[in-house]
């Protein structure tokens, strides 16, 4: 992302605020978790979910996918403008297309939580109720099976994936080879003109996000809900392997930057077409948190789910593996940076 949203006050949920007494330290962390965790999808995989030191979960391929994401109040979510469902159910999806992306299909998720004190545990429902509702809309079957629960400052969210191949190899990023025809399933730069909408119309005469202001633009733009709680093609990642895809990687960070990331993986060039990027070629290449899914198929391929052409792989000729666009190289790709973009701005 290149600026950031999210939420977990109370002044983001509908009706009253929560009384100190419901509170994480009021209630305590046995209390809350008695509370959390009866709202948690257990998935089919799962052999033993929470409770206990560890949980076990099925992998029928032997294998496992696993891979973590972490969410930092400033940088990754503004307090003012998601809810806590919107800020569970983004924890799930951006770890789902992850697992999504190497063409595995999400079988458990471990969630950590460090909140300030003054959390009303209500908010910790309304987030658990995002995971289960993101979960069941995107994965079915995915649960979640265990995490920790514990104090800070700044709240904190952790979130580690798994996901089982069903057979078949992963699909790594590596794998793109000149002819191959490069394809996305998913939109290109809707999280980011949804995040600009947001630090426009989103914010008070002193630029401070505002969540009546953000409800206001959000019930008008529909790229707003896909930056605060975007529904990326979980299910076109095991697909895509079925169909033989060669390289595959989301799209968290701009279709530019990890368009290079595959590139030089592959030892290739990657060359979109601008036709393809639609009416805003900015936002579909320097944009993030759309995550959705850019792969490689050979040439010839029938495209599988919701993909659609968006350019080819050619070799590099002598130069260094890059991204094109019409032939001419891109150059620098810009896209999400966490220490190079990150201005300090809280929410």
């Amino acid at each position: 992302m290149e600026r950031s949203s999210g939420s977990l006050d109370a002044a983001d949920t509908a009706g009253p605020a929560a009384p100190a007494a419901d509170t994480v330290a009021a209630v305590g962390e046995l209390a809350t978790l008695a509370r959390i965790l009866p709202r948690l999808p257990r998935g089919l995989d799962t052999q033993l979910g929470p409770g206990d030191d560890a949980a076990v979960v099925a992998a029928p391929d032997g294998r496992f996918v696993v891979t973590t994401d972490l969410m930092v109040h400033g940088p990754d979510f503004r307090r003012a403008w998601s809810t806590p469902h919107d800020l569970g159910w983004k924890a799930a999806a951006s770890n789902l297309s992850d697992v999504a992306a190497m063409g595995a299909r999400p079988t458990a998720l471990v969630v950590a939580l460090a909140v300030p004190g003054d959390t009303p545990v209500g908010d910790l429902e309304r987030f658990a109720d995002g995971l289960r509702d993101a979960c069941a809309a995107m994965a079915p079957g995915c649960g979640v099976v265990g995490g920790d629960l514990s104090v800070s400052a700044v709240f904190t969210v952790a979130v580690t994936a798994f996901g089982d191949l069903d057979g078949h190899a992963p699909v790594r990023r590596d794998g793109a080879r000149p002819g191959d025809v490069v394809a996305v399933s998913g939109p290109l730069g809707r999280a980011a003109r949804g995040l600009d909408l947001l630090f426009r119309l989103g914010v008070d005469h002193d630029g401070e996000p505002d969540a009546a202001l953000a409800r206001a633009v959000r019930e008008r733009d529909a790229d707003v809900g896909w930056q605060l709680a975007p529904t990326p093609p979980i299910a076109d990642g095991p697909a895509a392997a079925l169909a033989g895809a060669t390289a595959m990687l989301d799209l968290s960070d701009g279709l530019a930057l990890d368009a290079t990331r595959l590139a030089r993986a592959s030892g290739v060039v990657v060359d979109l077409d601008a036709a393809a990027l639609g009416d805003d070629p900015h936002a579909a290449l320097a944009g993030g948190e759309d995550h959705s899914l850019l792969a490689t198929f050979p040439a010839g391929a029938d495209l599988p789910g919701g993909f659609r052409p968006l350019g080819s792989v050619r070799d590099v000729d002598g130069g260094e593996p890059r991204v094109a666009v019409d032939g001419r190289d891109l150059g620098e790709p810009g896209g999400w940076d966490p220490y190079r973009l990150w201005s300090g701005r809280q929410g």
